[in-house]
């Protein structure tokens, strides 16, 4: 249960900078919005003390009220300024701006609802519970933030207006903050839940797409995956199509059976991967053929590792009896860039007729020119 508790109070770490980029976003729409709002109601309420009041500016009453007017106007206008002037500055900065904006527009209608109570005890509380509950709506922020701004102007309205407020206008202050936290919590919440949501169904697809270009017998690419890696890698002169392939596979599989045919390609395939650990791409792309990508490298290092595969694949034993497996390479080399993978894989494959032409576990290496 505390857990669960708990977990209502906290953005998942994992999916927080999802959140903050929601929240920024949503914010500064809402924002606009709000911003324009007090742009129409200050501009209304400045020209009725300047020019529908009596006495004008001539009373401290009157300078004092416009001169919160005019505060409100200005930070409105400073909002929409910095906000737009740092948009694509750090999230930080653009935190602060947002929500310095938020708890300015909070703090200046608790003043100004407490100011009217200090004139007039038997004024409304409606400036201060409109504000909470606008910003528990409109604005997205954490459980802490929000615990913060709404706890923050709560203590300062009740210091300020405690003493004049009656008993039930009281209750009405406290059940409205804690509404408008409990609103701020649950937004918090929901938003968080549904990123988490979304990241876990973006993982899913991810974890589907890598598993639907793998083979399923050994875990390399499959033949339109391996394709796809030569196609989109980018050419230089010296990168290697190399295709492997068994050689009397058909007859392991014969002899001992299809689970020792199958367990014969899982170990060549962690053999070739142990052999290219640098290779941009490896797959299988026939029953008992592998191909394999590898940028350009040193020819000799290159023949070198082939040899070394050729010894380790000879070594495979299924239930303590040596299998002699074979292992013929066919590769080929860019000599010029713009290949197409057809033209890769065909010259490689002639390259791999040549060396099973010689004997089992040759090597042979073609350019394309």
């Amino acid at each position: 249960m505390y857990a669960k508790i708990k977990a209502f109070f906290i953005v998942p770490p994992e999916v927080l900078p999802e959140f903050w980029d929601t929240a920024l976003s949503r914010n500064r729409i809402s924002l606009r919005v709000i911003c324009i709002m007090i742009f129409g109601m200050e501009l209304f309420n400045m020209g009725r003390v300047l020019f529908w009041s009596n006495s004008g500016l001539g009373t401290l009453n009157n300078r004092i009220y416009f001169a919160l007017y005019l505060s409100l106007f200005l930070a409105a206008a400073a909002c929409l300024l910095f906000g737009d002037a740092f948009r694509s500055q750090r999230r930080a900065v653009n935190q602060f701006i947002q929500y310095a904006s938020v708890l300015f527009f909070l703090l200046w209608h608790v003043c100004i609802n407490a100011y009217d109570l200090i004139r007039n005890p038997d004024a409304e509380i409606g400036l201060y519970l409109t504000a909470v509950l606008g910003i528990s709506v409109f604005i997205l922020m954490p459980a802490k933030l929000a615990c913060l701004m709404h706890g923050s102007a709560y203590l300062i309205f009740m210091l300020l207006a405690g003493g004049i407020v009656t008993d039930g206008d009281k209750v009405n202050l406290t059940c409205t903050t804690i509404v408008a936290l409990a609103v701020s919590l649950t937004n918090s919440h929901y938003h968080a839940t549904i990123l988490a949501q979304q990241q876990k169904i973006h993982q899913m697809n991810e974890n589907l797409r890598a598993l639907a270009q793998r083979d399923s017998l050994t875990g390399l690419l499959n033949k339109s995956a391996f394709q796809r890696c030569v196609e989109t890698h980018p050419q230089l002169k010296g990168t290697t199509l190399l295709i492997a392939d068994l050689d009397n596979f058909k007859g392991i599989n014969d002899g001992y059976g299809h689970p020792c045919g199958d367990y014969v390609l899982k170990e060549i395939s962690i053999q070739i991967a142990d052999a290219f650990p640098n290779a941009v791409g490896i797959g299988r792309i026939g029953g008992d053929e592998f191909g394999l990508l590898i940028d350009a490298t040193d020819e000799e290092f290159l023949r070198e590792s082939v040899r070394r595969l050729v010894r380790t694949a000879a070594e495979i034993t299924w239930h303590g009896v040596p299998l002699e497996v074979g292992c013929s390479f066919g590769g080929c080399r860019i000599s010029r860039l713009g290949a197409t993978y057809e033209e890769l894989y065909a010259e490689a494959d002639r390259a791999l007729y040549q060396a099973k032409s010689i004997g089992k576990s040759q090597f042979c290496l073609s350019r394309l020119v």
